[in-house]
């Protein structure tokens, strides 16, 4: 029986929303770089005549995506210090997110967000250039990089919804995941 408790307060005490509240009080700080999953999109993955300059060959949001990253936009307004700088994927699920998310701020788009190639090498040196980014960052409001679910889980191990936003620091030449916030 105590071991069954101890196991509901340990999922308790990690849940969704704790973690949430927890990459808030970060954010609120400034000075954090966010990893942004861009928001809904429809399909499971690009078709294979994928054209980074023709949004009609891309997965692209959905209508409910454009109102979860209106949402998150809004959110991140009014929860979070200042949004410093926002850097997009090219892809344009990730910059739809970045128009409806933060409305006037342009986003600077940084090839390195797009989806990792299938060749190590290449992956691996495109991790760093983020890694670099994310090194290099030193404001006091926060740094959003709008990118991939592949790109994320293979900087941080992590697994982000669609939407879900994952605050890391560089720790070497690696980035270590501080918390997350999840837009519902």
């Amino acid at each position: 029986m105590l071991r069954i408790l101890l196991i509901v307060a340990a999922a308790l005490l990690c849940s969704p929303a704790t973690a949430t509240e927890a990459g808030w009080a970060l954010l609120r700080e400034g000075g954090y770089v966010v990893l942004l999953r861009h928001a809904m999109a429809g399909g499971g993955s690009d078709p294979a005549n994928v054209n980074v300059d023709n949004c009609s060959t891309q997965r692209n949001l959905t209508e409910r995506g454009r109102q979860q990253a209106d949402r998150l936009g809004v959110l991140l307004s009014v929860r979070a210090a200042p949004t410093e700088k926002v850097l997009s994927s090219r892809y344009c699920r990730c910059l739809e997110t970045a128009q409806y998310a933060f409305d006037d701020m342009k986003p600077e788009t940084f090839e390195a967000l797009d989806p990792l190639p299938a060749d190590p090498k290449l992956a691996s040196a495109q991790e760093a250039e983020i890694v670099e980014r994310v090194k290099s960052f030193s404001g006091s409001g926060n740094l959003v990089m709008i990118t991939h679910k592949e790109n994320i889980e293979a900087l941080t191990g992590v697994s982000p919804r669609e939407g879900e936003a994952v605050i890391v620091r560089a720790d070497g030449d690696k980035l270590r995941v501080l918390g997350r916030v999840i837009f519902d």
